[in-house]
């Protein structure tokens, strides 16, 4: 099974696809979209979705995993993260791939083992977990951790 992991912003998107097999987690690949700070923000939402239907159709994941969104104390960022989180899903629609959402405590719990894990925590864990030979960014292990969060869920639901 081939999932596919995002940590959605409007300047930063991060992603990590993995393989789940019986034995193991292996990384496919991993990156971040940023659409250049002048364009607008509509603009900006416009190559994160194409940026995503070209991920999807290059690798062909069955299933993706996003956080939730979570509510932060400003309304605007907030909402922009919502529209991140949109234009992500729509893409995944478009392409048929699945989609599943974790809030950011089960995915630090599923990772790291404790749901209030620091950054670092959960980057080291996915470049362990994972067996990376280089740190990934946040934005990067924060999608990677997303992606190993369902893997290791859909491993009780049977699938």
């Amino acid at each position: 099974m081939i999932v596919l992991g995002v940590d959605p912003g409007s300047r930063t998107t991060g992603y990590g696809i993995i393989e789940k097999t019986r034995q193991s987690l292996t990384c496919v690949t991993f990156g971040h979209i940023t659409p250049p700070s002048s364009a607008s923000f509509y603009h900006r939402l416009h190559v994160i979705f194409l940026s995503m239907i070209k991920l999807m159709d290059e690798f062909k994941p069955g299933e993706m995993a996003v956080e939730e969104v979570f509510y932060a104390k400003n309304v605007k960022s907030s909402l922009k993260l919502g529209h991140a989180r949109g234009a992500v899903m729509i893409a995944a629609v478009h392409c048929g791939v699945k989609i599943f959402e974790y809030s950011p405590l089960e995915i630090k719990k599923a990772v790291v083992g404790y749901g209030r894990a620091t950054k670092d925590q959960v980057r080291s864990m996915v470049r362990m977990i994972l067996k990376l030979s280089e740190d990934p960014g946040y934005d990067t292990s924060d999608a990677l951790a997303a992606a190993i969060c369902h893997a290791n869920w859909t491993q009780f639901e049977g699938k």
